[in-house]
């Protein structure tokens, strides 16, 4: 059977302190269908993986923010972890990239706390999103349409909230990113 992302290649931008599962998850699925997938981080070398408040994993950046091209990629991937999200969302470069992303109408997919570097890009105004339940306040503040659903799709975005929404994370991901494809 033909795998429908075959060439397809998509960003995952993570800092240590990154949810694990929600990298793993993501990218194991798309990997199933072909896709590329590239760390991308803030420095080369390991970046520290969580399994909530313990660690888990270290994986290697395959390059840095100021490294990425919006023009190399397919898609975007934003895993959470709180350590992560907030850190994230203070790199300009990182902030760049999604704003280049999304205005070259690529899809977006974001899971847990990883929407606050969408607001940090001032992106999320008049999008219907969702996330981990604290950052609900955050999105509605930055002008988003919050909403408790396991995933959400608004055009090319596609929002989750938390590691057990992953399988329907995943469904959503892929069949976004095969009609982008085709």
């Amino acid at each position: 059977m033909a795998k429908t992302l075959q060439d397809f290649t998509v960003a995952i931008l993570v800092v240590d302190g990154f949810e694990q599962v929600e990298l793993t998850g993501p990218r194991d699925a798309l990997h199933a269908e072909g896709a590329r997938t590239v760390i991308v981080s803030a420095r080369r070398g390991p970046v520290q993986g969580m399994h909530h408040n313990d660690k888990g994993d270290r994986f290697e950046a395959d390059l840095i923010f100021a490294e990425a091209s919006a023009e190399t990629f397919d898609a975007v991937l934003l895993p959470g972890g709180v350590v992560n999200a907030d850190e994230i969302r203070l790199h300009p470069k990182a902030r760049e990239f999604v704003h280049a992303m999304h205005e070259a109408g690529k899809p977006l997919a974001v899971i847990c706390h990883g929407a606050w570097l969408l607001i940090s890009a001032g992106l999320v105004k008049d999008r219907k999103m969702t996330s981990w339940p604290s950052l609900a306040d955050d999105l509605r503040n930055a002008g988003a349409d919050w909403v408790d659903e396991e995933v959400v799709v608004d055009g090319r975005w596609i929002s989750s909230r938390k590691p057990d929404d992953i399988p329907a994370f995943n469904r959503e991901i892929l069949r976004v990113c095969a009609l982008v494809r085709h």
